[in-house]
């Protein structure tokens, strides 16, 4: 699958923005779909992960009750709903993809497709 991440842009700490990574071909459906962060000099860290159907999501401590993820299969598409951000939140976000179930803890070795990556900036 390919996938392309989108709606990254600069923002002020306690604003929201909505990450989008649209994908191609006809099993997106069957897809463990994921968002990740990359800040600079830093490790690529997970943020948020739904399963299959969109049923079962997991987040990250550090984004849970901040962020939403949700899924469309029907559009071929994964969001990421980012609210109250933080300067700490700035960072480079990519989807990610996997055929198989992405056990815990989740690790960006998990997923085998991802996106470009969308840069995110928090700041007055």
């Amino acid at each position: 699958v390919q996938l392309q991440a989108s709606g990254g842009g600069l923002v002020q700490p306690g604003g929201s923005l909505r990450l989008s990574c649209a994908a191609s071909g006809r099993t997106f459906g069957s897809y463990v779909m994921g968002w990740f962060r990359q800040a600079p000099g830093k490790e690529r860290e997970f943020v948020s992960r739904v399963s299959w159907s969109g049923g079962s999501t997991y987040y990250a401590d550090s984004v849970k009750g901040r962020f939403t993820i949700s899924r469309d299969n029907a559009k071929n598409t994964v969001y990421l709903q980012m609210n109250s951000l933080k300067p700490e939140d700035t960072a480079v976000y990519f989807c990610a993809a996997s055929k198989l179930y992405v056990p815990l803890p989740i690790s960006p070795s998990s997923f085998d497709s991802w996106g470009q990556g969308t840069l995110v900036t928090v700041s007055s």
